[in-house]
């Protein structure tokens, strides 16, 4: 059988979702609960976006295969119940056939980044969101979002580390709205490269203090060349929030969006 999950987490905690010798992660805490609810070893998950140190999601989707019989709501409570003070939480389980892959099923995804723009950094909220103490101009920083929409090659806009064999993506939506302190960044994409959204948010940011102008993005875009780009935003203000599949795999694909 094939089972699928919605996940949340609060990834400050963790060295990131994938298994690493001596660090804890949420792949290893949560085939670790899954083991103990199937009295079988569950290995070799599957999710749908990985998540570096220190980045959350509120929709994360996984799946893994078993010969066990759970019903559905056992591999919710069940699990839950040894995810207790792990901060990782199974939102709903579903039973699918062989055809659903959490990752290559996935039409879209979306992240939310949240930054508290302020002169004093956070205290309480120092592990959920990221902060900036120069002051941001919004009108700057949507005017250079506007040249990422759509098809291109952001090489520029990855890690050196990534191991995606092709740079081309599509950006359906990159929005930015400010709340008083805190702006928020959402941006949705058919996939990500690694460090994507975080390096368009350091290039938002330069362009918000008056450091660039907002073309720099294009700039950069153009150039494909990583050293060409601004600073990695934190990991902090990174959520993962919505996963898109097709309607017939009949579970909720609505975006959790954090507010504060």
């Amino acid at each position: 059988m094939r089972i699928a999950l919605g996940i949340e987490y609060n990834g400050a905690y963790y060295s990131g979702w994938q298994i690493q010798s001596h660090r804890p992660s949420v792949q290893e805490e949560i085939e670790n609960a899954l083991s103990t609810i199937a009295d079988s070893h569950i290995t070799h998950s599957q999710i749908a976006g990985r998540t570096d140190k220190g980045v959350h999601a509120t929709a994360q989707v996984m799946h893994f295969d078993t010969d066990v019989f759970r019903p559905e709501n056992a591999w919710v409570n069940g699990t839950n119940r040894y995810l207790d003070k792990q901060h990782i939480s199974i939102l709903w389980a579903k039973q699918l056939d062989d055809s659903f892959h959490a990752r290559f099923s996935a039409r879209r995804r979306r992240y939310r980044y949240v930054l508290l723009n302020r002169a004093v950094r956070p205290a309480i909220l120092s592990t959920l969101v990221s902060w900036e103490n120069r002051p941001l101009d919004l009108e700057r920083m949507i005017k250079g979002a506007k040249f990422l929409i759509g098809e291109h090659d952001f090489n520029a806009y990855r890690t050196v580390h990534c191991q995606s064999n092709n740079p081309v993506k599509t950006i359906y939506e990159l929005n930015i709205v400010q709340d008083g302190p805190y702006y928020y960044f959402d941006i949705e994409a058919n996939a990500f490269l690694h460090h994507m959204v975080r390096n368009i948010v350091g290039v938002l940011c330069a362009i918000g203090y008056g450091d660039k102008e907002p073309d720099w993005a294009k700039e950069v875009l153009d150039s494909k060349d990583r050293c060409q780009g601004g600073k990695t935003a934190s990991g902090e203000g990174l959520y993962l929030v919505r996963i898109a599949y097709d309607k017939d795999y009949g579970f909720s694909q609505k975006a959790i969006i954090p507010k504060f």
